[in-house]
């Protein structure tokens, strides 16, 4: 039935807007009753929809039922008793009159003020990117367990921590004023980009909830592009960054869900327009004298983009590379610079650089070995090789290893 196909649909776009206009309103002490409010008006769509038919305008009619719940549950909780905070009292009475603003601007004002005060450094960054995931993006506990490829227990319990948190700070769903957005915006977008690389650079075998975790990170970063008190240099450089990066999501995972290394990809399956994009916005992101750590990835991932081989090109990327573990230091950073120097200096200066970093905890560390020793010594290649499936969690790439180990055992 049609509002059977329709409904999954809308509780990925608009469940996240509802709870985020009712949390504007009741503040952090009123979120479960916000996620619950949604909840419960998907589930009477549900039921009324599969009677009566869609209505001529199903998203709001889902706002007005919100609306109407909400109204209903103060008044059945008592909210104004006087166990509530001054604050809640206000902001509930403040709803028996208030109408959802359904139009982007007012959506978009609501999440934006939910992605500040989430991205308040009293909770931790992994807690912020589940936060992000489940009221800003709608993603269920499931999902986010999936995603951290945790459970669903562990997941609860983090988010109530930071719920808990943020209400003990009595931390306000509100822009934050003048040169606080500043200080407080580094920590978003800080947020924004483990979301993107939760997704990007995630071992979990759901493919669709990779891509899913990318492109919500990319429009609540678009949002703050939208938005004149945020839209500064280094914002538009990390969407800069993550268009390239999703430019070549396809050609990096394979029919089965398997990993692709660059050298390897079908450059046909690169997405122009998310190039073009990216290009875009990176050129809007040159205004100003600061160069952040988004700005010097994003010419990286711009160059990648970029399909001539040449030792030229390399050369650029690796100077890059420089300048960006100066600034932004990190052994990820750095083991993807050895593989850079392999194009420009050859595989043995490759291997003594990345052997330096003794990341013996990282699949990754033992699959750029094997690969670098792949023509050189096939008995350390493989040997690497068998480290890597030792730490690899990902069932398509311990089949794309296992092949490797097995073809050097075959021709040995």
């Amino acid at each position: 039935m049609e509002h059977q196909q329709i409904i999954p649909h809308l509780f990925r776009t608009e469940y996240r807007k509802i709870v985020a206009v009712l949390c504007r309103y009741f503040g952090f002490d009123g979120m479960e009753l916000a996620e619950d409010i949604a909840s419960e008006t998907f589930l009477t769509a549900s039921q009324t929809w599969s009677i009566k038919g869609l209505p001529p305008n199903p998203a709001a009619w889902l706002y007005t039922v919100a609306k109407n719940k909400a109204k209903n549950q103060l008044q059945r909780s008592n909210l104004f008793d006087s166990k509530i905070s001054p604050e809640i009292q206000a902001t509930a009475a403040s709803l028996y009159n208030y109408e959802p603003d359904l139009s982007p601007q007012g959506i978009n004002d609501s999440q934006l003020q939910m992605m500040f005060a989430i991205c308040h450094p009293a909770i931790s960054t992994e807690a912020q990117v589940g936060l992000a995931l489940r009221i800003l993006c709608g993603f269920g506990i499931d999902e986010i367990a999936d995603a951290f490829l945790s459970n669903k227990e562990t997941i609860n319990k983090r988010l109530y921590r930071a719920k808990e948190k943020l209400r003990e700070e009595k931390i306000k769903i509100e822009m934050p004023a003048g040169s606080e957005i500043n200080l407080r915006l580094d920590t978003v977008l800080t947020t924004i980009y483990l979301l993107f690389n939760e997704g990007y650079y995630s071992q979990s075998s759901n493919t669709t909830l990779r891509k899913d975790l990318c492109l919500e990170a990319m429009r609540l970063c678009t949002m703050l592009i939208e938005n004149q008190h945020t839209n500064k240099p280094h914002v538009n450089a990390l969407l800069s960054l993550m268009c390239f990066h999703a430019s070549r999501f396809e050609a990096r995972v394979g029919a089965n869900g398997e990993s692709i290394l660059y050298d390897d990809q079908d450059t046909s399956l690169w997405d122009t327009d998310l190039i073009s994009k990216g290009a875009y916005f990176l050129n809007c992101a040159a205004t100003g004298n600061e160069i952040s750590r988004y700005h010097i990835e994003a010419t990286i991932a711009y160059w990648r983009t970029q399909k001539l081989d040449s030792k030229e090109k390399w050369q650029t990327v690796l100077g890059l590379y420089d300048r960006l573990l100066q600034i932004a230091y990190s052994p990820v950073v750095a083991l993807n610079r050895a593989y850079v120097l392999s194009k420009v200096d050859g595989n043995e200066a490759a291997i003594i650089e990345a052997e330096q970093l003794n990341m013996t905890d990282n699949q990754f560390y033992f699959m750029l070995l094997g690969e670098l020793y792949l023509g050189m010594d096939r008995h350390r290649a493989k040997k690497n090789f068998e480290r890597a499936l030792k730490l690899t969690k990902s069932d398509m790439d311990r089949k794309i290893i296992e092949k490797k180990i097995l073809s050097l055992s075959s021709s040995a």
